[in-house]
């Protein structure tokens, strides 16, 4: 959550409340977060001296509003083109990369498009190999059994397909950032 959080105030001063908005507004569609969290996230961020906070310039009392800081660009620019690492959390720190593409200077957005589509091949293998064991382990099962497994290999299908449908649309964003 708090690179989320540094690439929206990288747009620009924030309060907790226009966070919390921003979040709402469009975040939360691949990204969930509660004003609890964000408030953690950005005590964590100040602490570490990631943003800073202050008054608000528009005169409205007591608002303060969180601004990122040079260490805090550098931090979401390290994670925005790091390698997305494998499990639960992927897709969503794939699609929060994605949404924020194009806050990156444009010569890196490249290699971070083709660093994404490396984790989703990766992931993509590696449903593959779990699909194969998998159909192999079945034929030995009886009847009863088959009938249990059939519903968990259809998951595993919609696995497979969500990496395939991805790994598309990833390739129509490359196309973007070239």
């Amino acid at each position: 959550m708090r690179y989320v959080i540094l690439g929206l105030l990288l747009g620009g001063p924030l309060s907790l409340y226009d966070l919390q908005k921003r979040f709402a507004s469009g975040i939360s569609l691949f990204y969930s977060a509660s004003s609890g969290s964000i408030q953690r996230a950005l005590h964590h961020l100040t602490a570490e001296g990631a943003v800073i906070v202050g008054d608000a310039d528009d005169r409205r009392r007591g608002r303060k509003v969180y601004r990122v800081t040079a260490t805090g660009r550098e931090l979401w620019r390290a994670w925005m083109t790091e390698e997305t690492a494998p499990g639960a959390d992927a897709e969503t720190t794939i699609l929060a990369k994605i949404f924020f593409l194009g806050r990156l200077e444009p010569q890196s957005r490249p290699e971070v498009i083709r660093r994404i589509r490396r984790a989703v091949e990766e992931q993509a293998a590696a449903l593959q190999t779990l699909a194969g064991e998998i159909d192999r382990d079945a034929r030995e099962l009886d009847d009863e059994a088959r009938q249990i497994f059939v519903f968990h290999r259809a998951t595993l299908d919609y696995g497979l397909r969500a990496q395939g449908l991805l790994a598309d649309w990833i390739d129509e964003v490359g196309e973007m950032a070239r």
